[in-house]
């Protein structure tokens, strides 16, 4: 840089602020996963960012379901889960369960623990037993015990600025 100053917006997070607060939060480039669990009237998917690590002894892993989610009952009371990590050819997975949860008429289901539906294809799926569900504002915080672990090559679909891209799996 040739020492001149970058331009920089501060506010404090608010009401006021709330669509400056989200698009701050989307300044952070994160995979995109799929949520599947099973529940009483059939198999559930959602598609979500917001998956972390969390423990390695013992394995656990996160995501947080919106509040305002009509799927949101179902995922923060499922006993078992899998979290599916996509490949950037996937986007189309992506948008099939950010726009409907409940059809599952896709080529390669598996079943796993609890009667969970496995997606085929994926970068990683992390099979899990819910641990435990604390609250989170408008979402919770669901906590997976990881019971079982499938990983391929290849590069990650990516969620930066509201718009979708790629991870390459090269290193620099």
């Amino acid at each position: 840089m040739d020492g001149a100053m970058m331009s920089e917006t501060s506010f404090t997070p608010d009401a006021a602020h709330q669509r400056a607060f989200r698009d701050a939060l989307g300044r952070f480039a994160t995979g995109v996963t799929v949520i599947t669990t099973r529940t009483d009237i059939g198999p559930l998917g959602i598609t979500a960012n917001s998956f972390a690590a969390l423990s390695l002894d013992p394995a656990l892993v996160m995501w947080a379901p919106g509040k305002f989610s009509r799927r949101f009952d179902a995922f923060a009371e499922a006993a078992h889960f899998a979290i599916h990590v996509l490949a950037e050819d996937q986007l189309s997975l992506a948008q099939h369960f950010a726009a409907n949860g409940s059809d599952f008429d896709l080529p390669g289901l598996i079943e796993g623990a609890g009667g969970v539906p496995l997606l085929p294809d994926c970068l990683a799926r992390f099979e899990c037993a819910r641990h435990a569900v604390y609250p989170g504002g408008d979402h919770a915080i669901v906590v997976g015990r990881v019971t079982r672990v499938c990983t391929r090559p290849g590069a990650g679909l990516s969620f930066f600025a509201g718009k979708y891209g790629s991870i390459d799996a090269g290193l620099r």
